[in-house]
């Protein structure tokens, strides 16, 4: 029995892969008449009526029956059954709890738009399929029945025909329906539903019936419905407002969809996902108007009663009432709210992105900037403020600069981009950890998402527009869709086109210009100047995360890097324009980092190249020391740390000092020895300073060792392999080294001359931007060299402070409980 156990499960279940499972009651059928004629899987009436999925438990089971036992399609109708793949679809659709039902009311407003962009392409042949009257207007409605709980969008598109109904309706492409199912039933992807992936059949996520009333113009109207239960009927509509042409759809909502009944989340959903339909979308709206009717006599008796009664101050002027003749005197009225309905469009914004660049002006591009700010707010007023910081813009600034154009090509799309006026607060606080962008990404017009975060890298995070592409197959699901090579060739070319426009922000800069002294300025030149100094201060760590991160456009980015430098006068440069004025004779280009500008002014490093009348790049950001790192070259000229080992200045008797000095160099490398000095030199980059400490040329520089000492999660036995080896260099004209040498010549084995040598280690590490591993012991040192000055032995201590006699503390508490009951006493 067991050798046949194995391979008869092995094939029952190749059965189950092979037989689409079209439901249990269908399988059956199949049993038990297995001679009877092959014909296409049908599913009977009642199949997925009561949604198991949704069926929690015994109350929800019996409410949804009682919900669609209301609703019974009408006896004299005909009847159909859908095809099996779509009940198969809605049977998905329903028994899953699928988070984004929101997508429902995108899917029917783009297939409102569809029809009326069919009717307008006919009526360009024959205008007479238009009609008259109210039938010429192509737009769409949004109607709300609160108390019946029914939501309506109506169209006056094309419209369907009775064949139409039950061709369109009851059918879906069958290879956008199975590649649907085998997604569902492989990874359980429930994304896909917002991709396109169902259309029509995503409004069963919010309704257990639906009607469709659709009026062509070679045909009469005629009414589909449903309520997902594996059939749907049609019959002629004699009963309904006549349409005229288009189509319209009900949608009765499920009892737990009642958040779709509201005009404001209505409102919400068509300004997310299609605002930008070309065609009007007008939502039937309640409003409340303040109305003045004639007030009533009893209460105008009140009126006189209540001012009979008033303080005689009032008396004057009631008296000066009295004199004012009939005529003057107006009726008595009162204002009531009252509760009016009218069309409100919601979708005033137009599509710019679809004209010529030419024909679209300044105003209308910043219009449509603001448009997009508050698009993010409305739609996300939860987390709006940190989520979507960067899309707000609540001020009437302009936008810095924007950059609209049309990608051609294997791939097509349309797009805007926009430089915002100001950074928001926690732009690089949560910049690892923000998810969302600024991006949006629209299909013919529909917003799909703004999750897609391969459209732009995170370092132009801060960039704000939109993508609209034609080209994009949105039948695969979001994740699927990211990794599409189409996106990846929309990224390239958008960032491109961003740092284009950056680029071209620079340019336009009056400040930027080299020869602006000869150029008479304007007024364009005057709005435009210090713009690109206003983008750096706002966005320039950016530009600086993009190099680190962006190694293929890392060159085009180090030309939009700005800086101070020693000789840029507070104004920022480039390295183009620190390249044109170096020396002829210089090869490298020479930087400084530290925490502040002022404190790298004062840097022992910089004295002899300022002498040498050198430039050196000032970098004060905590980043730029990462930057730095990547940044190895440009323009065939490598960077040089002033700060580390390697600078090289010309010293026509640097030999001869080398030779001079190597005698105290050595012996103070030994006295050292205990403080990991690598070594002692002569210094070629001093001029007043007795010495400094520089570090190797590829390990940590003083300021980024306190950078990531400063780190709250930081592993000191960790960084300690990357703290750069540390050199003493010292100034062999300055007179102090001079002394020290023929101290150490006369005695090396003087202790007093061992801590001075030291002593003068400390004071160089710490002017040289290090911390001291053991300040206590640099703090005797310095005062034993203040007693010196002061001619104090060193042999003088510390007078010892008297001891005060103390009185027994339980004395004490005695008095003081005899005097409290003495004062008791007293007051008694």
């Amino acid at each position: 029995m067991r050798k046949w156990t194995i391979p008869f499960v092995l094939f029952l279940l190749c059965l189950i892969f092979l037989v689409p499972d079209q439901g249990r009651k269908i399988h059956a059928n199949a049993e038990a008449d297995s001679d009877a004629p092959v014909d296409p899987p049908k599913v009977e009436e009642k199949f997925g009526a009561v949604p198991n999925g949704l069926s929690t438990d015994s109350d929800v089971a019996k409410r949804e029956a009682e919900s669609m036992s209301r609703k019974t399609l009408r006896a004299n109708a005909e009847k159909f059954e859908f095809q099996a793949e779509v009940s198969r679809l809605m049977d998905i659709l329903i028994n899953s709890l699928y988070s984004n039902k929101d997508i429902f009311l995108r899917e029917l407003i783009s297939n409102a738009s569809d029809a009326l962009d069919k009717i307008r392409f006919l009526a360009l042949t024959d205008k007479e399929v238009l009609g008259e009257g109210d039938n010429t207007k192509l737009e769409i409605q949004i109607k709300l029945d609160k108390e019946k709980k029914i939501l309506s969008i109506r169209d006056r598109g094309v419209g369907m025909t009775k064949e139409d109904l039950r061709k369109n309706l009851g059918t879906i492409a069958k290879s956008g329906t199975s590649a649907f199912v085998e997604k569902m039933q492989t990874s359980g992807d429930l994304n896909l539903i917002g991709q396109f992936g169902v259309g029509f059949y995503s409004v069963y996520l919010v309704a257990d019936y639906v009607e469709v009333i659709s009026k062509h113009n070679d045909d009469k109207q005629y009414v589909w419905e449903s309520k997902a239960d594996g059939a749907f009927a049609i019959s002629e509509d004699t009963w309904n407002e006549p349409l005229g042409r288009g189509t319209e759809v009900r949608l009765h909502l499920r009892d737990e969809a009642g958040e779709y009944a509201d005009e404001y989340k209505l409102k919400e959903l068509v300004k997310k996902y299609s605002e930008f339909i070309n065609f009007p979308i007008n939502l039937w709206a309640s409003k409340e108007v303040e109305k003045e009717v004639p007030a009533d006599e009893d209460e105008s008796i009140d009126e006189e009663e209540t001012s009979e009664s008033t303080s005689s101050e009032e008396e004057g002027e009631e008296e000066e009432d009295a004199e004012k003749t009939e005529d003057e005197k107006k009726p008595k009225t009162k204002k009531l709210k009252e509760t009016t309905y009218e069309w409100e469009l919601l979708n005033d914004v137009k599509a710019i992105w679809l004209r010529n660049p030419k024909e679209v002006t300044d105003e209308e591009y910043t219009k449509f900037y603001h448009s997009l700010a508050k698009v993010n707010i409305h739609i996300f007023p939860s987390n709006a403020y940190v989520v979507h910081s960067l899309a707000k813009d609540f001020s009437d600034d302009k936008p810095m600069a924007w950059s609209h154009f049309n990608a051609e090509g294997d791939v097509e799309f349309k797009a805007v981009l926009f430089i915002p006026p100001k950074a928001p607060h926690d732009l690089y606080e949560s910049y690892y950890n923000t998810k969302q962008s600024n991006l949006k990404l629209y299909v013919r017009r529909v917003f799909i998402s703004d999750e897609f975060n391969e459209l732009l890298p995170k370092y132009l995070n801060f960039l704000m527009g939109l993508v609209d592409s034609d080209t994009l197959p949105l039948n695969v699901s979001r994740e699927m869709l990211q990794q599409h090579n189409s996106l990846k060739t929309i990224k390239k070319k958008l960032i491109r086109k961003a740092l284009d426009m950056i680029r071209k922000l620079a340019e336009e800069d009056s400040d930027e210009s080299n020869d602006k002294k000869d150029v008479e300025e304007s007024s364009d030149d005057n709005e435009k100047k210090g713009q690109y100094a206003k983008f750096w201060n706002e966005f320039g760590k950016s530009i600086k995360l993009g190099i680190i991160e962006d190694a293929t456009n890392r060159n085009r980015l180090a030309k939009l890097l700005r800086f101070e430098t020693t000789k840029s006068d507070g104004k920022l440069t480039s390295l183009d324009q620190y390249i044109s004025r170096m020396k002829s004779s210089q090869k490298d280009i020479f930087y400084i980092t530290g925490a502040s500008k002022e404190q790298l002014e004062k840097s022992p490093f910089l004295e002899r190249l300022n002498k040498k009348d050198y430039e050196v790049i000032f970098f004060t950001d905590p980043v730029d020391e990462y930057l730095m790192q990547y940044l190895m070259d440009y323009e065939d000229k490598k960077f040089q740390n002033v700060s580390k080992e390697g600078l090289k200045l010309k010293d026509s008797k640097t030999k001869e000092l080398k030779e001079s000095f190597k005698g105290l160099t050595k012996w103070w490398k030994n006295t050292l020895a205990s403080d990991n000095v690598e070594d002692v030199k002569i210094s070629s980059r001093l001029a007043d300073t007795p010495c400094v400490v520089v570090t190797s040329k590829y390990g940590w520089s003083a300021y980024m060792e306190k950078i990531m000492h400063s780190q709250t999660l930081s592993d000191a036995s960790k960084q300690a392999y990357m703290r750069g080896k540390r050199v003493l260099e010292i100034n062999p004209r300055h007179p102090i080294i001079k002394e020290l040498r023929e101290r150490v010549v006369n005695d090396p084995e003087d202790e007093n001359v061992k801590l001075t040598a030291k002593l003068i280690y400390q004071t160089a590490l710490m002017e040289s931007g290090f911390e001291l591993s053991d300040p206590k012991d640099f703090a005797s040192h310095i005062y034993s060299n203040v007693k010196s000055s002061l001619n104090i032995s060193p042999d003088a201590t510390v007078e010892e402070e008297e001891e005060e006699a103390e009185e027994p503390e339980t004395e004490t508490k005695a008095e003081d409980s005899v005097t409290e009951d003495s004062e008791v006493k007293d007051e008694l």
